[in-house]
């Protein structure tokens, strides 16, 4: 599995027998991210999301939402940041492949925990799961990347 190597780029372990994708060391640590406004607003913006429900919150209530609402592009680069950020500088993504649950209004927090269930040479399935205080905002699949140290 990944016990040895997964933490910032190190050098791959050597291969061991597997082990259930539950077992502490194919755990990930858990990210708190704050859900607020500004990071509802901003991720909707950069990745041009006009939808009045991620910057009005009247126009959102109108629509039956208590405020406005992160959207799923925003989430998808926050399950991706938290998987590169554990993986390292040298981690690409490979896939990324959520669906979307809880819906994120300013004030939750949205912790993000990860599994690592597979591992093929130096790529890793990591599955994700984000909840708040309203449940399951996100889950899905990250396949990752992580080169070894060039032997020379």
């Amino acid at each position: 599995m990944l016990p040895v190597w997964r933490a910032r780029g190190s050098v791959p372990a050597p291969a061991e027998p597997e082990e259930p994708a539950d077992a502490p060391e194919n755990a990930l640590p858990p990210l708190e991210i704050p859900v607020t406004r500004t990071l509802i607003v901003a991720g909707a913006l950069a990745s041009r999301d006009y939808q009045d429900v991620h910057h009005d919150p009247e126009l959102a209530r109108r629509r039956g939402s208590p405020d406005i609402f992160m959207n799923i592009l925003t989430t998808n680069g926050l399950v991706g940041r938290y998987v590169t950020d554990h993986f390292g500088p040298t981690a690409v993504l490979r896939g990324v492949a959520i669906r979307l649950g809880a819906p994120s209004h300013p004030g939750d927090t949205l912790v993000l925990t990860g599994t690592v269930e597979s591992v093929d040479g130096d790529t890793a399935t990591v599955r994700v799961v984000g909840t708040n205080g309203a449940g399951r905002h996100v889950t899905g699949a990250v396949t990752v990347t992580v080169p070894g140290e060039d032997p020379a």
